[in-house]
């Protein structure tokens, strides 16, 4: 196999769905617009994620669509599945490593500033280390690589907390996994992140 053929890039989406998506924000800006938004940081996340040296999946929330930006001849179509965030994205991993990849990340489409040259850097991480984070402001992450399966990340855990980051680093440092951090970045989940992002203006 080839590096680019070692290399998949997992990407978590939502079925764009008013009502469905992007919760937070439509309490302050209406399902419509927050529809709208999430459309939007869908689009960046493909065009930066096309760009990116490794192979795609996208795995979708609830159904696979017959068409979808995402959906272009080399990319995966999957479902995710399982009890909570935690567990989708560890069958995730272990779909994409009984696959043969040999370095897998997976992201979701919340970050506007994940850009194609820090996922190829995730990837470029993994030769060297046995997990990479992409930090997020609020806590959590917007990032995680990995080049074998490690369910304590994921397993048994509470997601959506300002703590996630800090838990899973002591996860990682207790099972003496090497890792490496990227630049912290900010995902769009509240009408102040919109606001600063200036994906939405008030009226």
């Amino acid at each position: 196999m080839s590096e680019r053929e070692n290399r998949l890039l997992v990407v978590f989406s939502r079925n764009p769905v008013a009502g469905r998506v992007k919760t937070r924000l439509a309490a302050s800006i209406g399902d419509r617009e927050a529809l709208a938004v999430y459309e939007h940081l869908r689009d960046i996340t493909e065009r930066e994620t096309s760009k990116a040296e490794c192979d795609r999946a996208v795995y979708y929330s609830d159904f696979i669509p017959e068409n979808d930006l995402f959906l272009k001849s080399d990319t995966r179509a999957l479902l995710q599945s399982g009890a909570d965030l935690g567990e989708r994205m560890h069958r995730a991993f272990i779909d994409a490593f009984t696959l043969g990849y040999r370095h897998v990340v997976l992201i979701g489409t919340d970050c506007p500033d994940l850009s194609a040259f820090l996922i190829d850097r995730a990837f470029d991480a993994l030769a060297e280390f046995d997990v990479v984070l992409g930090p997020a402001r609020d806590g959590g992450f917007y990032l995680i690589g990995l080049k074998h399966a490690v369910p304590e990340l994921f397993l048994g855990r509470r997601w959506s907390t300002s703590a996630v980051l800090t838990e899973s680093l002591n996860i990682i440092r207790s099972l003496k996994k090497e890792y490496t951090l990227l630049p912290a970045l900010s995902d769009i989940d509240t009408i102040d992140d919109l606001l600063e992002w200036g994906l939405w203006k008030q009226n």
